[in-house]
């Protein structure tokens, strides 16, 4: 029977684990002595049935992350019972306001037995289908009154603080954006045009559209209501905003 508690076999099962998953997973092991990392893991475990109940009998003491390149992190745990094993749960994400997470339910964790690859398709088939699903509606919650961009459109959305907003639905309007300014955050996915100088704002918004043209991909300015857009940036289409429901949120 293996010992539960040596770092060496939960970043061992971590690895592996990682190296099985879809996409892309990295993993890194969090030592009894990396306390700070610890706690704020442990503030941020998405889980309200087995693995927060295994939490609050025993604090954690180690763990292994796995992380994808989108943001999306799980967190690997002893399993404080008679069974081999761990706990995997997910984690939720930075820096997204509390309204965010209103309404979406927690994607729990689960047990896992003493075989990484037989766990890897319980993880896939299981917590990462729930996961995703809850990670994809806060941060739609997150977007507020950005309306998301298509493949063959990007959605430029004014915000209050004078700068613009979006959510680019592919890697090449990405890149445009990122040429001109626009900084992405990684938490969110939204990228966002700084307002403090509006001429080199509104110089950007001219030249971008001419850019995304050439790849296919319309532009379209959306105004929230009561704002009014800069005559220099006229050129760029409105695209009127539609209904949103608003979202109750808890967590």
């Amino acid at each position: 029977m293996h010992d539960h508690h040596t770092s060496e076999r939960l970043a061992s099962y971590a690895d592996v684990l990682a190296g099985q998953l879809p996409d892309t997973w990295t993993s890194s092991h969090l030592p009894a002595d990396a306390k700070d990392d610890l706690a704020d893991l442990a503030d941020r475990i998405w889980d309200l049935d087995l693995v927060a109940a295994s939490l609050a009998e025993h604090p954690l003491q180690q763990a292994a992350v796995l992380s994808r390149p989108d943001g999306a992190q799980l967190v690997l745990l002893d399993r404080h019972d008679e069974r081999d094993g761990f706990l995997i749960a997910a984690v939720a994400p930075h820096a997204l306001p509390d309204e965010a997470f209103r309404g979406v339910p927690e994607p729990n964790g689960i047990a896992l037995a003493d075989d990484p690859f037989l766990s890897a398709e319980q993880v896939a088939g299981d917590l990462l289908a729930r996961y995703d699903a809850a990670l994809a509606q806060v941060r739609h919650n997150a977007l507020g009154g950005i309306q998301p961009s298509q493949p063959d459109r990007v959605v430029l959305t004014w915000q209050p603080d004078g700068s613009i907003a979006t959510t680019p639905a592919d890697d090449r309007a990405s890149a445009v954006l990122m040429a001109h300014g626009f900084v992405q955050d990684p938490q969110s996915g939204i990228y966002r045009l700084g307002g403090d100088d509006t001429q080199a704002q509104a110089r950007a918004l001219c030249e971008i559209g001419p850019r995304l043209d050439a790849l296919g991909i319309g532009t379209a300015l959306q105004h929230p209501a009561g704002r009014t857009a800069p005559t220099t940036a006229a050129s760029v289409p409105p695209v009127p905003a539609g209904p949103r429901t608003p979202t109750t949120r808890s967590r």
